[in-house]
């Protein structure tokens, strides 16, 4: 043992006590280090600049006997400034962490001090002004929202219909329209109310458009709906139709059937209220889904002088269709004098679907008509179609000539009520069907390889001849009906006096 702690203290320093350094009673019962502990007495950078042996570093006893760490370079191969640098430890680094950054770029003077310079008066406008016109647009603002809330009319309605068809199709209600004269638009169905075109499954009443049975179109044959007693026109045109296959003849009976619901001979029938229809819309080229209304009473003539509201018009044809397909809904009031002046183009929109068709799904299609407005609506209020103010006579706001095609003075047939929204003052019955094509441009020639031409005494029958182009398309060709619901409105006039 003896042996071994001079062999350490020769490593250490010969076993001399190094000046300033601890004494030889201390180094004797020095306690040996544990493998892997560091020597907490020893500089780890192994210089052997103690706090207090640098102090002492001039000291010959230090620089003969003090042992060198094998690990470190010679103090003669390290740099002066490596004593002297950042990473040294001791009282000069401490001076030099207490210094001040100063740039040499920056003269003194030359910093600017705005907190410390007399602001000028005026300044503060550039603040107060833009927030004092912020105020005011807001005060503006909430005058006018609270004016138009103020202003909108909130009517009470008593409810005149509702059917969700849960019990049922209602005959009490609804009456179909037996025809084959294509309703003086030149469609190509026949309007039945037989279970095929017309029935209730699942509390959804369908209005179903289907082919016509081939025999009557391909042989000569009659459909006379007079003799069989069920035709609802007194018109013949209406009630009779013939194939004729006589060479040069093209004469054929309505290639397609389809149904028209109607409440003109019901209760369901209102002079303002609303009008909700829920509906999902039919798939197929050439079809045409409609909701609509007629009045009651031609008060004021035929067609269209004494007014048609349609709430909801589309076709069946995809969204490439040309003309817009059951992606598109539109809205119109038909107005005039005499069919040559319909000024149905002064009040009609469309509506897209976002995203979608109005015919992936059910949708809500509503009215709501007043003495005073007119608008329709797709599923919410708020998403109006078309808006209709009737703040002057329509006969002014048509613009008709003065003279018909004639040379005849053009009659003014509503300014003698006094009311600016005649012809629509009166009661008006609703009207749900699905016609095929038509000759009266709903469907314009030339669009999207459309298979007749308006004009043509063949229309129907180059129709017909078409089937294979068209009747694959009609992958959901019913218009489905969940909900109907009719209100009269019943709380007064809106101050408006009423003959």
């Amino acid at each position: 043992m003896e042996h071994q702690d001079n062999n350490f203290q020769n490593f250490y320093g010969g076993g001399r006590p190094i000046a300033g350094g601890p004494s030889a009673v201390t180094t004797a019962n020095h306690t040996p280090l544990r493998p892997g502990t560091p020597n907490t007495d020893k500089n780890p950078f192994g210089d052997e600049r103690t706090a207090d042996s640098r102090s002492q570093h001039g000291r010959a006893a230090s620089s003969h006997h003090t042992s060198h760490n094998p690990f470190v370079s010679p103090e003669a191969s390290r740099p002066a400034s490596s004593f002297g640098s950042s990473s040294a430890l001791g009282r000069g680094m401490e001076e030099r962490n207490q210094r001040y950054f100063h740039s040499r770029r920056v003269k003194k003077g030359e910093v600017e001090k705005p907190w410390l310079e007399k602001k000028d008066p005026k300044e503060k406008w550039v603040t107060i002004l833009p927030i004092l016109g912020i105020f005011i647009g807001l005060a503006v603002s909430g005058v006018l929202v609270w004016d138009g809330l103020r202003s909108v009319v909130h009517h009470k309605y008593c409810v005149v219909y509702e059917d969700d068809f849960n019990n049922g199709f209602n005959k009490e209600i609804w009456t179909p329209e037996i025809q084959v004269g294509g309703f003086g638009n030149g469609e190509f169905e026949q309007a039945t109310g037989d279970p095929e075109n017309v029935f209730v499954k699942d509390g959804v009443l369908h209005i179903m458009p289907t082919l016509q049975d081939a025999k009557l179109i391909e042989e000569n044959s009659v459909i006379n709906l007079t003799r069989d007693g069920i035709c609802t026109s007194k018109t013949l045109t209406d009630c009779v139709a013939v194939t004729n296959t006589t060479n040069g003849n093209a004469t054929i009976v309505p290639p397609t059937k389809s149904a028209r619901l109607v409440t003109k001979n019901g209760p369901a029938t209102i002079k303002y209220g609303r009008v909700e229809v829920t509906a999902k819309l039919p798939k197929g080229d050439w079809l045409w889904p409609a909701i609509w209304m007629m009045p009651v009473q031609d008060t004021y003539g035929p067609w269209p002088a004494s007014g048609e509201i349609d709430i909801m018009e589309a076709r069946g044809n995809n969204f490439t269709y040309a003309q817009g397909g059951n992606n598109i809904a539109s809205s119109a009031l038909h107005w005039g004098p005499d069919p040559a002046n319909d000024a149905w183009f002064r009040t009609n929109v469309k509506r897209p679907a976002l995203h979608t068709t109005y015919s992936a799904g059910f949708n809500t299609f509503g009215l709501e008509w007043s003495q005073k407005y007119l608008f329709t609506y797709i599923n919410s209020r708020l998403l109006q179609v078309l808006y209709t103010n009737f703040d002057e006579h329509l006969f002014q706001r048509g613009n008709f000539p003065n003279v018909d095609a004639n040379g005849t003075r053009m009659a003014d047939p509503w300014s003698q009520t006094g009311r600016l929204n005649t012809p629509f003052d009166q009661k008006f019955y609703l009207i749900m069907n699905v016609a095929v094509g038509g000759t009266n441009g709903w469907f314009e020639d030339g669009k999207s390889n459309k298979p007749w031409l308006d004009a043509s005494p063949n229309a129907k029958k180059d129709f017909w001849a078409a089937k294979d182009e068209w009747y694959p398309t009609w992958t959901d060709p019913a218009m489905q009906v969940s909900k109907v619901v009719m209100m009269q409105q019943c709380d007064g006039d809106e101050g408006l006096t009423e003959l």
